[in-house]
């Protein structure tokens, strides 16, 4: 008989049990097992977002070097261009500057030569009659 009472006291504490404490525990555990999954859902969406950005990132950030490196190419092309125009028109004007020097020392040249003639002539005349005592 004790045995009987011990055994139906056992399985009633284990119902109370039940009710009152396993079932709210495993209740308690399920939704924490529920929230921990949808966490990790979560994060395994927003990480999918990021890695998404920042490949869409990495694409704009080759795509914008790439634009950048033509214009520079570009402009580094129109820069030569410039440059040797630049440098045509001062070879240019240095020679019409330096054939314009080379042509007034040439004048200037002749007209020295001209009258160092004059000259010549005038002081050879003046000697000769100095000389002869007559005029030519």
């Amino acid at each position: 008989m004790s045995f009987l009472f011990q055994l139906v006291n056992f399985l009633l504490l284990m119902l109370v049990l039940n009710l009152f404490l396993f079932k709210p525990i495993r209740k308690v555990l399920a939704d924490r097992k529920a929230e921990v999954s949808g966490a990790k859902e979560k994060s395994a969406t927003v990480d999918k977002e990021v890695q998404e950005k920042l490949a869409l990132y990495e694409a704009r950030m080759r795509e914008i070097k790439a634009r950048a490196t033509d214009e520079r190419s570009v402009l580094k092309k129109e820069a030569q261009t410039e440059e040797a125009a630049i440098l045509d028109k001062a070879r240019k004007e240095a020679a019409d500057t330096l054939s314009a020097i080379k042509n007034k020392v040439a004048k200037e040249a002749a007209d020295a030569r001209q009258l160092l003639k004059e000259q010549a002539l005038s002081l050879s005349s003046e000697i000769c009659e100095k000389v002869l005592g007559r005029s030519f």
